[in-house]
């Protein structure tokens, strides 16, 4: 039996500490917050919840995989998972909106995990051929997921020479090439849009599948239409009470599995000796000793440098508590693309359930727009922003305003007070091609016995690859020459 220390009780920390944990190891957890779950937390007042993290939750499998490996109870015993019914409704700027930028504006809901139908809506809503070239590209993501799940999401990267040549190199995404066009470069997410699906705003609802997890189109590989791909073949799903009830249940599933958890005990450094992690100092002071460490966030000494290397964006987060009950039939998802000019779309979560909300009438509902680190300065600057989103809201049809009680914005720098991401950047999940720019470090550091978890690691972030993080340090530790599951 190891000793085994864990920086940080985010979702793949706790994920590394109860896989450790039911191998028969003493694991314990040091959290300098005053609460579990990372990014997975929640906001409270007057009888209003709402989730401040991920809002919904892709590849469910990987939860299930954790839950199954870790104790009796699957994971649909602890907590009620439901797919929801629309993936998305996509509303596009026309002529009646201050920045029209698509040609007939419009709107269209996709429906969840059900292809033939969102070829459909597409062709009703954006005219004859727009879902046959939706879904050709959705099959060519299909290929670059094929071609790059395992060494991807699945086993862990190796830092030895060559060993990320197969992730770094481009051309998984089978790119259509345009009659006349000469690429001196791997094209980008928003060529490719442009390229195969001609159609600004069929473009604009591959865009927000990348910009979902903060990643700029105009920047991201065509590899990144494997994001949209996952979400047409496995579904969006949502955890009824709110997504924080997932934290909820990897808290308990650790404790049962006797991992000790000790809160308000931030790290100052990772303790060497013969060349090895041997334990922690704290910053009171205090020595812990451990035969190994789990490093949740990235290792210590790096995880400035990794996060200044990293793609993607902050979030601005405005939380609406509403009076009147919720429409019925109302999407759990809205995107409203090209908000005011600023290119990015302003997400609308709207989930129809009960425990976020007190009796009588109301509804909760979160916006969220991209922003880019270091952009929102100020609280002013944030309430500007915010009054802006509101509005954005009224004009595309959402009709919130009028119902406001209250709400409550939330900037970068609450969320880098929460999970400690410099400039609050939330980690994008990692991705093929573009030089291996969009790569995460290894779970396996070059100090012997200290691995690392959490999004700034091999697979990123999005929490179907913090759960994957733990899996990979917990496999690591066991076996140095681990290759993943089976």
């Amino acid at each position: 039996m190891a000793r085994i220390a864990v920086i940080g009780a985010g979702m793949g920390a706790m994920a590394a500490a109860a896989r450790l944990a039911v191998a028969g190891h003493e694991v314990v957890v040091h959290e300098r917050t005053d609460t579990y779950g990372g990014a997975l937390r929640r906001y409270e007042r007057e009888g209003f919840a709402f989730d401040t993290g991920p809002g919904l939750l892709r590849l469910p499998a990987v939860h299930r995989d954790l839950f199954v490996k870790t104790g009796r109870e699957r994971l649909e015993d602890l907590v009620e998972l439901t797919e929801v019914p629309v993936t998305a409704h996509h509303i596009f700027p026309g002529g009646e909106f201050p920045a029209g930028a698509f040609p007939g504006g419009g709107c269209v809901t996709l429906p969840n995990a059900s292809r033939g139908k969102v070829i459909d809506a597409l062709d009703e809503a954006l005219g004859a051929g727009a879902g046959e070239r939706w879904a050709q590209v959705l099959t060519r993501g299909r290929e670059a997921w094929e071609a790059v799940r395992r060494p991807l999401l699945e086993e862990p990267l190796r830092e030895e020479p060559g060993s990320r040549g197969a992730l770094s190199r481009a051309g998984a995404y089978p790119a259509v090439r345009k009659k006349g066009l000469l690429r001196r470069r791997p094209p980008t997410l928003a060529e490719v849009a442009a390229d195969e699906l001609r159609d600004p705003r069929l473009a604009a609802v591959l865009g927000a599948c990348s910009w979902a997890y903060g990643l700029d189109p105009a920047e991201a590989p065509a590899e990144a239409a494997v994001l949209a791909y996952i979400e047409d073949a496995f579904g969006t799903w949502y955890v009824r009470g709110g997504m924080r009830a997932l934290a909820d249940a990897l808290y308990e599933r650790c404790l049962r599995r006797r991992v000790a958890f000790r809160f308000g005990s931030g790290v100052a450094g990772v303790r060497e000796k013969d060349g090895r992690a041997a334990g922690l100092e704290l910053e009171d002071g205090e020595l812990v000793e451990a035969d190994a460490v789990v490093a949740g966030g990235g290792p210590v000494a790096r995880q400035d440098a990794a996060a200044a290397s990293t793609p993607g964006a902050a979030r601005l987060t405005v939380l609406l508590a509403l009076r009147g009950e919720r429409p019925e039939g109302t999407p759990h998802r809205t995107v409203v693309h090209s908000p005011q000019g600023l290119g990015r779309p302003l997400t609308v979560l709207r989930p129809d359930d009960p425990a976020l909300r007190p009796a009588g009438g109301y509804e909760s509902a979160v916006l969220s727009l991209p922003v880019p680190v270091g952009s929102v300065r100020s609280e002013e600057e944030a309430g500007r922003l915010a009054g802006q989103l509101l509005a954005l809201t009224d004009e595309a049809g959402l009709g919130l305003v009028g119902r406001l009680l209250w709400h409550e914005v939330r900037t970068p720098a609450d969320n880098e007070a929460e999970t400690g991401a410099p400039g609050g950047l939330v980690p994008p999940p990692a991705l093929p091609g573009a030089g291996g720019a969009f790569l995460r470090p290894a779970n396996r550091t070059a100090l012997e016995g200290l691995y690392a978890v959490g999004g700034w690691s091999h697979p990123g972030g999005g929490l179907p690859a913090a759960g994957m993080t733990g899996a990979m340090a917990a496999g690591l530790f066991q076996d140095p020459d681990w290759r993943g599951s089976s």
